[in-house]
């Protein structure tokens, strides 16, 4: 790939930098960059009047499906969702089939996102199959390559369990992730238990749910002398707060939101469409409030998408038998852009931070400098493009969206990563 990029706006909150820049790539390094570079004329240019140019976005938490799911995504099609959303990597969840929890799954998944435009980082199971009774060799898995370990869609419900693996984390310092969720409290949910759920006669999910789990592994982690945690997809107020004060404490806990659970309310539901349930639900105003206040003061550390593509088939059927999840990469930066930014709620340098640079230190992954000599790991975008979303333009194998036509602010151009130039097309 050799570029050139004239006269765009860089943020890069890793230095501090917000100026306007002209940038010279040959073969996927940057070989100049400032305002004064005079540019050769290549033949692929990209005039960036209006763009902003950032460290490459990631989403930590991805399903991508394969192996064992290909018909509702794979490896190919998920990474391109996410080029198309303006990501540059993400990290897979280890819910496929087999389960990631061996050397061979997770060497099949290397292989499979070999030469690809988007890095696929990966997590591994925390116990066994996920049945939360064995815990793997995390230590093992670690040298492989992966850089996060959850039992995502599923919690670990015996608090014998996770506090055996938080034991086992220190020697390596490993991070732990947990979907939060007492499922004891949660049978057959459909959504959120509240007025509404009541109204419609649906198996609700409460708060409580979420918060003991959380509040139980923080105490755990800090039992354990302070070990590394991460909280997926908080959705209620209580789960803020418990984050707020193991911060206040400094503890090493960290935490991610997603789009939805801070722009979609449970009364969507009303509509008894399958593309508002997830996991966990939506959840009420002043969760939504709480999340948004989260995000302000730096409560909450990463945006998220829990991009969980389903066939048609499956969102078609009964509500009580649709699965959870909804697509989210193409959709994320324009819904954070128009929902966070366009309201005045935070910078645009405090959203990069959100979906670059907090997700790229919780993994302890290298900072991304834009320096000469340096490989281009970024993602180009426009705050200020209207667009309409349209669910076929998508580059996922699923359609499972809650956001399809709706007007958003602030799309992804391209994404420049592994010597690839990508152009966005939504």
């Amino acid at each position: 790939m050799n570029l050139e990029i004239e006269n765009i706006r860089l943020i890069n909150p890793y230095t501090d930098t917000d100026s306007i820049v002209n940038i010279i790539i040959h073969n996927g390094i940057i070989q100049q960059i400032g305002p004064d570079v005079k540019l050769p004329k290549l033949s692929d240019k990209i005039n960036g009047e209006g763009l902003v140019i950032s460290p490459g976005l990631i989403d930590i938490h991805v399903h991508l499906r394969e192996p064992g799911y290909e018909y509702k995504e794979t490896i190919k099609t998920g990474t391109d969702s996410a080029a198309n959303g303006g990501f540059t990597a993400v990290v897979c969840m280890p819910n496929t089939n087999p389960d990631i929890d061996n050397i061979e799954v997770i060497n099949y998944i290397k292989e499979k996102a070999r030469g690809l435009a988007v890095d696929v980082l990966i997590s591994a199971a925390i116990t066994q199959k996920r049945k939360g009774q064995e815990l793997t060799d995390m230590n093992e898995l670690h040298q492989h390559g992966v850089v996060l370990f959850t039992d995502d869609g599923a919690p670990v419900d015996r608090a014998d369990i996770m506090s055996f693996a938080f034991e086992y984390a220190k020697e390596k310092d490993l991070i732990l992730s947990q979907h939060c969720e007492e499922s004891s409290l949660t049978s057959n949910f459909v959504m959120n238990e509240s007025v509404v759920s009541q109204k419609l006669g649906l198996p609700g999910y409460p708060n409580i749910a979420e918060e003991i789990t959380l509040f139980r592994d923080v105490k755990l982690a800090e039992h354990h002398g302070n070990r590394r945690y991460h909280a997926q997809h908080l959705s209620t107020a209580g789960a803020v707060e418990i984050i707020r004060n193991a911060k206040s404490k400094g503890l090493r806990v960290t935490c991610e939101v997603t789009p939805h659970h801070f722009i979609l309310e449970d009364t969507n539901l009303e509509s008894l469409s399958s593309d508002y349930k997830m996991n966990p639900p939506l959840r009420r105003g002043n969760d939504i409030q709480k999340i948004i206040e989260g995000i302000k003061d730096g409560t909450i550390d990463c945006i998220a998408t829990d991009h969980a593509p389903h066939s048609i088939e499956e969102k078609s059927r009964e509500l009580h038998k649709t699965p959870n999840g909804i697509i989210g990469l193409e959709t994320a930066l324009g819904l954070s852009m128009t929902f966070l930014v366009h309201k005045g709620l935070i910078s645009i340098n405090d959203l990069i931070k959100l979906m670059s640079v907090n997700p790229r230190n919780i993994l302890n992954l290298e900072p991304i400098n834009f320096e000469i000599g340096d490989k281009i790991n970024a993602t180009i975008f426009d705050p200020n493009d209207v667009w309409t979303v349209n669910k076929d333009l998508f580059r996922s194998k699923s359609r499972n969206t809650p956001f399809n036509n709706y007007k958003l602010k602030g799309k992804p151009k391209y994404i420049l990563n592994n010597n690839k130039l990508v152009k966005c097309e939504l």
